[in-house]
């Protein structure tokens, strides 16, 4: 049983589950109608005005945009709530579900990620489905297996939308970390699927004792070198490059700290029963590994648990075909089966994170 129970079965009249049924049929327009006005300054315009409003005219004389082009935008900020307008003279406002559209820092990168990284791949879901391969990737022009391979040659505005999302939920449970992993004073980690190369940077710049070796893929790796390059730590961070999808790929043995950020709902469950199986026969009864996912029945919000499941999709059209952002359970499932004991969880790190300390199980 689920410690949170976010979605409970609803008791709604006729009435309202059919509206619910067209709000999701519509989703998908109403999606982009949303983007579009905060993208050509509509939203803007409106939050300008404050609660005084402004009329559909002044914003197309404004912004040099068409008056049926405002008008047909308004309307449908107005059928979902994102636009108010008032009855005394017809002038609309932003509301408060608007305000937060154009403000807040997360709405804007999920927003920027679902249109740039996920919608066109999203019309292959159904594929993707029944194949488990991210059917949806083709829309970036290569036949590329898994995003992962693509990521460093997408063009720039559906790369930076990527890792601004990516990085904005990390980047929050880093810092709270970096006290647990480094408490037992450790002098090696192995950063697997290291993507960019943060996470190792950071680290080596809060402990001045620690070697760190970056593990991922060639082309990411070269993203990574750079920045470490950069930082001027090269002498204390290092390179390996492997496919960890390659079943005979092997990981340096008896490393202090096995790192897995992010990395493990970048696979499906056979898939990192291996990996963490790889990991396991070469690490020491005194090597730790810190696993830091996003697990959606560990959150505190049931907005954050929808979030997470519904960038599951992601995962199935778009990055792998076969991964997803795992219930709890399901990676300790893996964790077991690999031969591993989860022996701490450390949960609400950051804005959704948490972090399972596993050690080697001795029989």
């Amino acid at each position: 049983m689920d410690k949170n129970n976010f979605f409970p079965p609803r008791k709604l009249s006729a009435y309202d589950a059919i509206s619910e049924a067209q709000n999701i049929a519509y989703a998908p327009l109403v999606f982009q109608a949303v983007r579009v006005m905060r993208d050509l300054g509509i939203l803007e315009q409106l939050d300008k005005c404050s609660d005084k409003g402004i009329s559909a005219d002044e914003i197309a004389d404004n912004l040099d945009i068409s008056l049926y082009g405002v008008e047909t935008l308004l309307e449908s900020g107005l059928s979902c709530g994102v636009v108010d307008k008032h009855d005394s003279d017809g002038l609309y406002v932003l509301s408060k579900v608007g305000y937060f559209l154009l403000h807040d820092e997360m709405t804007r990168i999920n927003m920027d990620y679902n249109h740039y990284i996920c919608y066109l791949g999203m019309y292959y879901l159904e594929e993707a489905i029944k194949t488990e391969k991210p059917a949806g990737l083709r829309v970036f022009g290569e036949n590329w297996k898994t995003l992962y391979e693509a990521l460093p040659h997408l063009p720039e505005k559906i790369k930076s939308s990527w890792y601004a999302f990516d990085h904005f939920y990390s980047d929050s449970a880093y810092p709270e970390a970096l006290p647990i992993i480094f408490s037992d004073h450790p002098a090696t980690m192995l950063d697997i699927g290291t993507n960019i190369g943060k996470f190792s940077i950071l680290a080596a710049q809060n402990n001045p004792d620690i070697e760190i070796t970056m593990v991922d893929l060639p082309d990411q790796l070269d993203n990574a070198v750079a920045k470490v390059d950069e930082a001027g730590l090269t002498g204390r961070v290092h390179s390996l490059a492997l496919d960890l999808l390659d079943e005979d790929s092997t990981l340096p043995g008896d490393i202090d700290i096995y790192w897995l950020s992010q990395f493990l709902s970048c696979f499906g469950k056979k898939e990192i029963i291996s990996i963490l199986k790889r990991i396991e026969n070469v690490m020491s009864r005194h090597s730790t590994v810190y696993v830091l996912e996003t697990c959606w029945d560990l959150q505190q919000h049931e907005s954050a648990a929808f979030s997470l499941i519904n960038t599951s999709l992601y995962f199935t059209a778009i990055a792998s075909g076969n991964s997803k952002m795992y219930h709890s359970k399901d990676l300790i499932e893996c964790f077991n089966a690999a031969g591993l004991t989860l022996t701490d969880t450390n949960n609400n790190l950051g804005i959704c994170h948490t972090l399972f300390k596993c050690k080697k199980t001795i029989e």
